[in-house]
């Protein structure tokens, strides 16, 4: 199983500066625009599953994710340009048969985002670590909110390392930590 390991925190503008300033290197700058789906029924979110399709500097990249253990989640990426391509695809990529049924008469979209990422790699520990900056709106319907956050996801390596940095940035930086997904928090735009 792909796994995707990350940790959020809310963040604001100057607080981003001040990362950037601290971490010098080759930040890279990727323009996202993200759509969330699910079944008409919301099937997939009863399942805490979620399915996005995102354009990442244009280039279109589906992604299934489901739970996991230890507040890990599966992963599973494919480039496709619609979601109704991608879903046979992820499904066989992740093994989910199940996700193939419940989408049989189709998906809808439910919300989204816009956002601009800079993403730095950092070595840390036995670890690889991505230093996530990112900036823009979550949107639901007519209903717009700022995003301004900060990830430190987990690429290779270990958990305990990517908590022990975690905490370390979380404290330097006096951030909070964000519990929930980009997808809940604009989902919930719509309650």
């Amino acid at each position: 199983m792909a796994v995707e390991y990350e940790l959020k925190f809310r963040a604001t503008e100057q607080v981003q500066e001040k990362i950037l300033q601290d971490h010098p290197g080759q930040w890279e700058r990727i323009s996202m625009q993200t759509t969330y789906y699910d079944t008409p029924e919301g099937a997939l979110s009863a399942r805490r599953c979620t399915l996005r399709k995102r354009l990442e500097n244009g280039k279109s990249v589906c992604t299934l994710k489901t739970p996991a253990s230890n507040g890990a989640r599966g992963e599973w990426d494919t480039q496709c340009d619609t979601i109704e391509q991608a879903i046979p695809v992820l499904c066989k990529l992740s093994g989910n048969e199940e996700i193939l049924s419940l989408t049989r008469n189709g998906v809808v979209s439910l919300c989204g985002a816009r956002f601009t990422r800079q993403c730095l790699t950092i070595a840390f520990g036995e670890s690889t670590l991505e230093l996530a900056l990112d900036e823009g709106v979550l949107f639901n319907g007519e209903k717009e909110v700022p995003l301004c956050e900060v990830e430190i996801e987990l690429k290779a390596g270990t958990m305990a390392d990517a908590n022990a940095y975690g905490m370390i940035f979380r404290k330097k930086y006096g951030l909070e930590t964000e519990p929930k997904s980009k997808f809940l928090r604009a989902k919930e735009l719509g309650l």
